[in-house]
């Protein structure tokens, strides 16, 4: 006889783990005149807790990060090599290496007011260090928790449920619905290391990891309504929002049947294979289907498992992401701030712009490149237009394109998913080219 899985244990580990879960990430909390999540209470509670030390915090990790590596690098000690934990974070390419040794030295430049202003200003390499702060933050109160939406069940139930809808428009599982409200309630960086570890667990192929990553980890609502007060458009902020979404899943529809996503092998990671299971068997209706699949994760949660995969990922992310993410973030930042490179880049998009109508398009032409490198500087490039309508066609444009090398991207290349930094920004200018006459559009009918 067939085991169940369907019993009274199973059921209540899935009802009231996945709904802690859910509460933490996807819940909205008011906040002023806008919401957050528990999650980000967590984080913004740690952050306050740590304080001005969180800044030096970093730098020691960075120090310890690049020191370890070049150890382990020359040496290979076994005490490093024969540690599943401190392989994940110490040995690297010799790319990485350089850029972790890199991330150390501009870590203390900023911490200790030393060095060039154009490593160590609040544009460069202060903001980096701000967002990796808040990074260590999120990794830490999020590392723990995440077990608790990714396996306890209420993928696997949404997955069967929205399978129908989500498979054919997006070519992606029903499951990669919870990773896209993840992101718009909480965090878009969060949302890309949970897809990232759903496609280490053999939840999602090479392709669709991918494509979630740079098509459904969109900002979060509250950093929307930042955007919309920078650029003092606020009062529009519901035709804002609407556009994004609009805009948005247009975006991913059309992402998802164009190079360079749909050239990515459809494969699983290769050591686990395929994990997924959302195809309803005849003889079962679809809600007994996603119950029994739910227990089933369900059966295999525990405590033990939180702590193990928690430790893991807050390993990976504190000693391997965030040197990279202060190396060429801030670089990336240098670029943008101190060299006219993105001015001579965008000339063409000046171009594009005006065959639209778009009002000062060829002073607003930067702004919808220099997004590839944060998604904040694009705001702050126009405050100074005078045209309502380009601030809003501009500030829709910068949140839907998804892609910041200093939020996302880096996170996005150190994974294990194909998609390097070539293939990353010919996405972004995918998204960018495709968006713009939409975005256009739909501002002139928004606005009079």
């Amino acid at each position: 006889m067939e085991h169940s899985s369907v019993n009274v244990k199973n059921l209540s580990k899935f009802i009231l783990c996945s709904a802690f879960g859910v509460v933490m990430f996807l819940v909205p909390i008011p906040q002023g005149e806008s919401f957050t999540t528990l999650l980000d209470f967590l984080k913004s509670g740690l952050k306050t807790l740590l304080g001005p030390g969180l800044n030096y915090m970093i730098a020691g990790l960075l120090v310890l990060s690049a020191v370890m590596s070049l150890i382990d690098h020359f040496f290979k000690p076994d005490f490093i090599r024969k540690n599943h934990y401190m392989t994940k974070a110490f040995t690297t390419t010799p790319l990485y290496l350089v850029s972790k040794v890199i991330g150390a030295v501009f870590a203390c430049m900023v911490v200790f007011g030393a060095g060039p202003k154009i490593v160590t200003s609040a544009d460069t390499g202060a903001t980096i260090i701000d967002l990796c702060g808040t990074l260590f933050c999120i990794v830490v109160a999020f590392s723990f928790i995440l077990p608790f939406l990714t396996d306890c069940g209420i993928m696997e139930f949404l997955g069967v449920l929205l399978r129908p809808v989500v498979r054919p428009l997006f070519h992606v599982p029903g499951r990669a619905s919870v990773d896209l409200m993840a992101s718009w309630f909480g965090a878009s960086n969060a949302a890309v290391i949970l897809t990232r570890e759903q496609y280490m667990k053999g939840f999602y192929t090479k392709r669709e990891a991918g494509y979630i990553m740079t098509n459904f980890s969109i900002v979060s609502i509250p950093f929307c309504l930042m955007v919309a007060n920078t650029v003092g458009i606020d009062n529009l902020f519901p035709a804002f929002y609407l556009c994004i979404c609009i805009v948005g899943i247009i975006l991913a529809v059309i992402i998802a049947r164009i190079p360079p996503i749909r050239t990515i092998p459809n494969t699983y990671k290769e050591e686990v294979g395929n994990q997924l299971s959302e195809d309803v068997p005849q003889e079962k209706g679809i809600f007994a289907y996603a119950v029994e699949l739910s227990c089933k994760r369900a059966e295999k949660f525990s405590i033990r498992s939180v702590a193990s995969s928690g430790f893991e990922v807050v390993v990976g992310m504190l000693f391997d992401l965030i040197p990279i993410v202060v190396s060429w973030g801030t670089v990336a930042l240098i670029i943008a701030t101190y060299t006219p490179v993105f001015e001579w880049l965008s000339y063409p998009m000046g171009m594009y712009l005006q065959l639209f109508g778009v009002e000062e398009a060829f002073a607003a032409a930067p702004a919808t490149l220099v997004g590839f490198t944060d998604m904040f500087i694009p705001a702050l490039l126009i405050t100074g237009l005078t045209s309502v309508k380009t601030k809003f066609i501009i500030g829709v444009l910068s949140l839907i394109q998804i892609i910041y090398l200093t939020e996302v991207g880096t996170i996005i290349i150190k994974s294990e998913v194909p998609l390097n930094l070539w293939k990353l920004f010919l996405i972004f200018l995918e998204r960018t080219i495709i968006a713009i006459p939409v975005i256009v559009l739909l501002a002139n009918l928004f606005i009079r």
